[in-house]
């Protein structure tokens, strides 16, 4: 079982990273695809959809220190948390105004917490990002960040009892996790974890049945059920991860309008359970999104 310097790991709070970038066309443009859209052409001044600025602010670490995971070898921003499973569990966003395309951004991140608990299958340790995204108008977005760290399974562990799923969605949509589609999202993203690609390395090093769904990606798709199904602006939105997607059945993405304006948005896997649920709160003006 690994051992955890919880001191040491926690002397990261405080630690800020800032990155530039510029809202290029293209991502816009091949996201767009992979989400099977049919949007125009983004254009200079057209406003980011809601989560698209994922597409941005991307690592680019060298081959030669990429970890035994695919990801980047632990420490510089990010502690370096010696558990070996590495995933995204959720994060929190409030959206002040769109970022628009063709203009320059801004990204400061902010180690907020990192806190380590212990369940009943060893040790979990919670790091806590803060991102604030500017663009030439000033703050667009803030975004706080979860991610969890978890040793390898071990014999006999059993699996977290599964969340029922509501069934009283307005709107839903079934996605088909296919390797094209999953390959996709990690180019875009340029993320290299072997989680999403390596089907040998997931089922065989850290014992998940298939291809893991990115978080990120099932978040996308939760709020472009969204933006299929009403004009409304996002202002708010949260997400929590329930269980992972694998790529060995497809899954689906629901939604409803609730009673103070807002939207509850859920997938559900092919069991008929819970994988994500979030929350979003709509602006009462109409959705000025171009893409």
């Amino acid at each position: 079982m690994t051992v955890l310097d919880v001191d040491h790991l926690r002397s990261w709070i405080g630690k800020q990273e800032t990155l530039r970038d510029q809202v290029t066309r293209f991502p816009i443009a091949a996201l767009s695809a992979t989400l099977d859209r049919d949007d125009p052409a983004p254009q200079a001044g057209d406003a980011l959809p809601p989560l698209w600025h994922w597409l941005y602010f991307l690592p680019t670490a060298r081959q030669s220190i990429l970890g035994p995971d695919g990801h980047p070898a632990r420490g510089g921003f990010l502690p370096p948390v010696p558990l070996p499973r590495r995933m995204w569990a959720g994060g929190r966003f409030t959206f002040h105004q769109p970022l628009r395309v063709d203009e320059t951004i801004t990204r400061v991140s902010t180690v907020q917490d990192v806190t380590v608990k212990h369940g009943r299958n060893g040790a979990l340790c919670f790091v806590l990002v803060k991102h604030e995204v500017s663009g030439q108008n000033g703050l667009a977005l803030v975004e706080e960040h979860d991610i969890v760290y978890r040793d390898m399974p071990q014999p006999g562990e059993a699996p977290a009892a599964p969340k029922p799923v509501r069934t009283d969605d307005t709107w839903s949509r079934e996605i088909h996790p296919t390797d094209p589609l999953l390959f996709r999202y990690s180019a875009l993203t340029f993320n290299s974890h072997r989680i999403h690609y390596d089907r040998r390395y997931v089922t065989e090093t850290e014992g998940y049945p298939g291809l893991i769904v990115h978080g990120p990606l099932i978040a996308t798709l939760l709020i472009d059920l969204l933006r299929r199904n009403t004009d409304r602006t996002v202002a708010s939105f949260r997400f929590r991860a329930v269980s992972p997607l694998f790529d060995i059945a497809p899954f689906s993405v629901h939604g409803a309008p609730d009673d103070t304006g807002g939207a509850s948005i859920w997938a559900r896997n092919a069991a008929g359970h819970v994988a994500m649920e979030a929350e979003a709160t709509l602006a009462k003006n109409r959705l000025s999104f171009c893409v």
